[in-house]
């Protein structure tokens, strides 16, 4: 059971916090075993569990990741303690998540725990590369440079993703606006000009008769086809939650014409930052690649990946094994060489990730102005037939009332 306590320290400090227990008394004896004076003790009331990372059904906002870690690295640059530093982000932090993913840590800190450790409890905040890099950081000294290199870090990759979605936000908006239309028009404008037509005894024209084939179709058979789709697309979610499934989905997904070179430069440029942050940290070749494959998101590049790592345990460095795998662009597999020959492998890969990312930039955006026009002439098309689906009975009827007329 967790309670939450209000003590001093022995040089007169007070500290407040919250400590696991089987009871009352057990927390009591902890706390005075840790050398603090308790005040005050009692249950903490809580509505929800806070175990392994699950707070508030939902992870924290890379946003709010990045701000955390800049102010973290600022404060303890500035010579503020570790606890101390959480404990002010913890009550300056807005988001509720964070600030109860901090109190914890902060409990877990002075229980005597490492950062790293007390982190490593809520991988939906902190995933394994952040936490190991805070272990590296911890180790040689170098916590704030570490938090810093996660800020920039977590920054492209967030930048990275945000690009991809706004590629797919125009089409989404303009085909919703689309059926919006087309949905008024089949059942506002067009039933009742159907009806005072077939009263006036007139043929209907083409693309009326075409409209009303595919209307009395959709009532006929509308239920069995939305079925067979939702049967469709439940197959292939659970098909693709398998590894062969999601190996296919991703291979599928680095082949899709103008979708698959992007796709596959912004997951390098992911991958390539890295392995330099890593690199950089000092960490060993093995936990380098690991970490790296465990933060790829697409599994053909993960694969590819894995190859590499193979390759570098057998002595064949990076570059080498890179080459054999088409995977790996030209361009990366070169800078690589450079960076083994050079020994500034690291910052060979930053250059690389960054024209990578220059490259997917140039690619969304061109493939941004591409979708709108291609759009556009499809929602023309479409509207352009339901107009003369829907207007030209209408003139029709004009020509049938002036015929009767005279």
């Amino acid at each position: 059971m967790d309670y939450t306590y209000m003590g001093y320290t022995p040089d007169r400090q007070i500290v407040k916090g919250k400590i696991s227990a089987a009871d009352e008394r057990a927390a009591a004896d902890m706390l005075t075993n840790s050398g603090y004076r308790v005040v005050s003790i009692k249950p903490a009331a809580r509505l929800f569990s806070t175990s392994g990372g699950t707070l508030f059904g939902g992870k924290v906002k890379p946003a709010e990741l990045v701000t955390f870690s800049r102010q973290m690295a600022l404060l303890l640059e500035s010579g503020v303690g570790i606890i101390q530093a959480l404990e002010l982000l913890q009550s300056q932090s807005t988001d509720a998540s964070l600030k109860k993913v901090l109190m914890s840590v902060i409990h877990d800190l002075r229980g005597g725990k490492s950062l790293s450790l007390a982190m490593a409890q809520y991988p939906k905040v902190f995933n394994k590369l952040y936490c190991k890099m805070i272990s590296v950081g911890e180790q040689t000294g170098s916590l704030e440079t570490v938090l810093r290199s996660l800020a920039t870090y977590i920054e492209r990759q967030t930048a990275s993703i945000a690009k991809l979605k706004q590629a797919m936000m125009y089409p989404l908006i303009v085909g919703c606006l689309g059926i919006v239309v087309a949905a008024i028009m089949l059942t506002v404008l067009l039933p009742p000009l159907i009806k005072i037509f077939s009263t006036l005894g007139g043929e209907l024209p083409l693309p009326t008769r075409i409209l009303l084939g595919i209307m009395t179709f959709l009532q006929h058979y509308g239920a069995i086809l939305i079925v067979v789709l939702i049967a469709v697309i439940a197959l292939g979610y659970f098909y693709s939650r398998t590894p062969n499934g999601r190996y296919n989905r991703d291979k599928m997904m680095l082949k899709i014409p103008l979708i698959g070179r992007l796709n596959l430069v912004t997951e390098l440029a992911r991958a390539c930052r890295s392995l330099s942050v890593l690199f950089r940290a000092g960490l060993p070749i093995p936990e380098v690649m690991a970490l790296t494959i465990q933060a790829t998101s697409n599994r053909v590049v993960a694969g590819a990946l894995s190859q590499v790592e193979h390759g570098m345990l057998r002595g064949q460095g990076m570059a080498r094994p890179m080459s054999n795998n088409p995977i790996f662009l030209p361009m990366m597999v070169e800078m690589t060489k450079v960076g083994e020959e050079t020994g500034s492998l690291d910052e060979s890969l930053v250059l690389v990730a960054e024209n990578f990312e220059i490259e997917a930039d140039r690619r969304t955006q061109t493939l941004l102005s591409l979708i709108e026009p291609v759009m556009t002439l499809a929602m023309g098309a479409g509207v352009g037939f339901l107009a003369l689906a829907v207007f030209m009975p209408i003139y029709s009827s004009l020509s049938l009332i002036g015929s009767a007329g005279g």
